[in-house]
């Protein structure tokens, strides 16, 4: 509308908008400002596309804040945050001849991977076999050979049918500081050094008490959940998530763990009354607070440190 001068018009509040009368006699609404509840919306700001055949697995943005990786089963595209019609295949296991002539076949796929977070040449990506390989982009165009492999030599005695899907890792985290990796697999989190390939720094047991009924949870398909695992803002305490709501930290310098969420504690029932249906698939931490977020199911939980 028109802007007046606010000395000849008189304002009248009727039914929640503003009715005035002008100078010259004519009447005219003014809109009124209503407080309503906040809403957000998420709307999408770009869409990289057309890189994928399978789904993607994980997302990791490069520490040059210029980059980003995306990661499926097996292929990892490598992406510019400002160019969204094409990217570039750092990794495939088609090329290095792992994608065999029937997929029927196959027998390892890639299950995450994350960028080191102050070497931007440097990423990191875990495989269903549990292994974890570091890959430098300096040596070549595309990342098949790998710099360093990390493995856990498997137990001939505690070898079962479940063996090679209990240790199929679903997560893998660098340390803020850059120095330790973190891998997530069924029933463990385990922390590797580095500069040690050969076996894990520290293992602890998420929920070994469900180790004696794997076969009721091959049935169910439970077994092939893909729990998450993330560090504190300073790499001293883990987090990732179990059944029955329940999610674990491990403090790596008291080597205290404790269980959290659910009606009643971990060790208050019986594995037999867990229930499977409730899981924390998806965990995260503030980067400097102690403040933490948990999915569980469709709904989500924020914890924060008491104040003192």
């Amino acid at each position: 509308g028109r802007i007046r001068d606010p000395s000849t018009i008189t304002s009248l509040r009727v039914r929640g908008s503003h009715q005035t009368i002008t100078s010259n006699g004519t009447w005219s609404q003014v809109p009124v400002l209503q407080p309503m509840d906040l809403m957000v919306e998420a709307t999408a700001r770009r869409v990289f596309s057309n890189a994928h055949t399978y789904h993607i697995n994980s997302i990791s943005v490069n520490s040059d804040l210029q980059t980003y990786i995306s990661t499926d089963d097996l292929r990892v595209n490598l992406w510019n945050l400002e160019i969204t019609d094409r990217s570039f295949s750092i990794l495939s296991l088609d090329i290095v001849d792992i994608k065999p002539a029937n997929m029927e076949e196959l027998t390892e796929v890639i299950t995450s991977a994350e960028f080191h977070p102050q070497q931007c040449h440097t990423f990191a990506y875990s495989s269903s076999k549990g292994s974890i390989r570091l890959c430098d982009m300096r040596e070549a165009a595309l990342c098949d050979k790998h710099c360093k492999y990390f493995e856990e030599p498997e137990d001939p005695s505690t070898r079962s049918f479940f063996s090679e899907i209990i240790s199929s890792i679903s997560d893998v985290k660098f340390s803020h500081n850059g120095r330790y990796l973190m891998t997530r697999d069924y029933l463990t989190v385990k922390v590797w050094d580095l500069q040690m390939e050969n076996k894990p720094l520290e293992t602890y047991q998420v929920h070994d008490y469900l180790r004696g009924k794997l076969c009721s949870l091959y049935e169910n398909d439970c077994i092939f959940d893909k729990f998450e695992c993330v560090w504190n803002g300073s790499d001293s305490v883990i987090m990732t998530g179990s059944y029955n709501n329940f999610f674990r930290m491990f403090d790596r310098n008291t080597k205290r763990d404790v269980c959290v969420g659910g009606k009643r504690r971990k060790d208050e029932i019986s594995v037999d009354s867990l229930d499977f249906s409730k899981k924390i698939l998806h965990t995260t931490w503030h980067p400097h607070e102690n403040i933490i977020a948990v999915a569980a199911t469709n709904n989500l939980y924020i914890f924060q440190d008491k104040v003192n």
